[in-house]
């Protein structure tokens, strides 16, 4: 095949956190992100100690008992809530065939274990799900995004406890009923393989109150692969056509050298950074390597009858996964490192760095495509790609080519994978709009191709402007790729 298909998903993401706003409005309940704590006057050394890879009891506690805004940026995001309704006109303009977004659980379930929905927050969704489709768009809706309801973690211990799996089977089962008509394409959970590499994020855990950290991440682990099959097994039951499938953050990983202790540590980095946990939802069982990596971790997980099979017989039908960069492994302990999504990795002497240190490698794009494809045989969906930079708004936009350049370069890779026989069915620019950042938790580090004028303080207008990336997106769009 030469160039995109003629049905090919242009798209753009956002996540209910990082963009809604609204945190008491609407009856939504209190998450796990409205607890992270962000402080403007932070230098870049402040922000990269204080990410919250690790929550603590204390800013936990302390985060639970404020009504704080301008330390807390997820509880004002960029006022999607109330802003919503131009942000769908814009998205239609620019030309999307497809936005993805997620549901925030604590808008559906306030506590997570309320005996009804919240009626406020399904109509939210339900009109903005349906001013998308007026706008022609299809819906790729994320169940989970790393925020989980905090009643979830104080009265159960979150993820560690079986009880969420069954209370996330009823959420998942509610979101089914209210948008199984509008909805394409399901995710029940954004970068699953977060819960080793960011355990607050992505397990809902606190460090301090865990006597063994290793093995509460991995046990989080198991019940959200449990979760994940009785979303697939609940869509098996109540759509007719579903579409749901499974994303990691994919950590790409090249041998440093051709020294095969260095090459061997980059099939180990692979299996167990990205290929774990696809292996679980698309082949349906533990694979074989995950005894030596328990061992080597001192990791002894719990089962109960039936897990295996539930596994087994509700694995997904597509894969997605985020792409920023790629690493390099080595066995020399003083390799230089460098920073990326969710965590640092090993430097690569090839490649250039975006402003957050993130190693901008489009071929790396094309290579994992190959990869995914090549073990799973499985449609596959680029969930989220783009350009993390400081943008500076100049006489009402952004030039920002250096955008534009990092997107041309991907596209062209995308193509590549393509006609190398990859099925890629989408792509979802991440950030399509400003948001606030998940890993950093400030508003500088801007991805969209739509300005939003705020700060990390959040003072600013709220007002959007199109950036010069927002046209040659909408052409990119309209050519189906070929004019980039």
């Amino acid at each position: 095949m030469k160039g995109f298909p003629e049905n090919f998903l242009w798209g753009g993401a956002i996540c209910a956190s990082q963009a809604e706003g609204g945190w008491r409005d609407g009856g939504k309940g209190i998450d796990t992100q409205d607890l992270r704590y962000f402080d403007p006057s932070w230098d870049k050394a402040g922000r990269d100690e204080n990410r919250n890879i690790n929550m603590t009891s204390e800013r936990f506690e302390a985060s639970l008992n404020t009504d704080d805004t301008l330390h807390y940026p997820f509880r004002h995001g960029i006022d999607f809530y109330h802003r919503y309704k131009d942000d769908v006109e814009l998205f239609g303009e620019l030309g999307l065939k497809i936005f993805r977004t997620s549901v925030s659980w604590a808008r559906i379930y306030p506590n997570g274990d309320d005996p009804e929905p919240n009626p406020e927050g399904i109509a939210f969704y339900r009109d903005l799900f349906e001013r998308c489709k007026a706008r022609g768009m299809k819906l790729f809706v994320t169940m989970l995004h790393y925020a989980i309801p905090v009643n979830l973690v104080t009265k159960y211990g979150g993820w560690k406890n079986r009880k969420t799996v069954e209370l996330y089977e009823r959420y998942s089962r509610t979101l089914y009923r209210e948008f199984g008509d509008l909805v394409d394409l399901w995710l029940p959970f954004n970068e699953i393989n977060c819960s080793r590499f960011n355990p607050y994020n992505g397990a809902a855990l606190i460090k301090d109150r865990e006597p063994d950290y290793m093995n509460a991440i991995f046990q989080c682990a198991h019940h959200q692969f449990l979760a994940n099959a009785l979303a697939v097994k609940a869509a098996k039951e109540m759509l007719d056509e579903p579409m749901v499938g499974a994303m990691i953050a994919r950590f790409t990983s090249y041998p440093a050298t051709c020294l095969p202790d260095d090459v061997m540590q980059s099939v180990l980095d692979e299996n167990y950074k990205n290929y774990f946990y696809t292996d679980v939802m698309a082949r349906g069982r533990y694979p074989s390597y995950t005894e030596k990596m328990f061992e080597e971790l001192g990791v002894k997980i719990e089962k109960q009858p039936g897990d295996d099979e539930l596994l087994a017989e509700n694995t997904v039908n597509f894969l997605s996964y985020s792409y920023y960069m790629s690493m390099v492994s080595s066995t020399d302990p003083a390799h230089e490192r460098t920073g990326g999504n969710l965590v640092s990795g090993l430097k690569n002497p090839y490649l250039k760095a975006s402003d957050w240190g993130w190693q901008i490698d489009p071929v790396g794009l094309r290579v994992s495509l190959n990869q995914m494809y090549d073990r799973y045989q499985l449609p596959l969906f680029i969930a989220e790609n783009g350009l993390g930079a400081k943008d500076v708004l100049e006489d009402g936009t952004v030039h920002d080519e250096y955008r534009i350049d990092y997107l041309r370069r991907h596209v062209e890779q995308m193509r590549l994978a393509i006609e190398d026989g990859v099925p890629l069915i989408g792509y979802t620019m991440w950030g399509i709009i400003d948001i606030i950042s998940c890993g950093t938790i400030e508003m500088s580090k801007r991805y969209g191709v739509i300005y939003v004028d705020q700060d990390d303080a959040g003072n600013g207008s709220l007002e959007r402007y199109k950036k010069d990336s927002f046209e040659w997106y909408r052409r990119c769009i309209a050519s189906n790729g070929e004019e980039i």
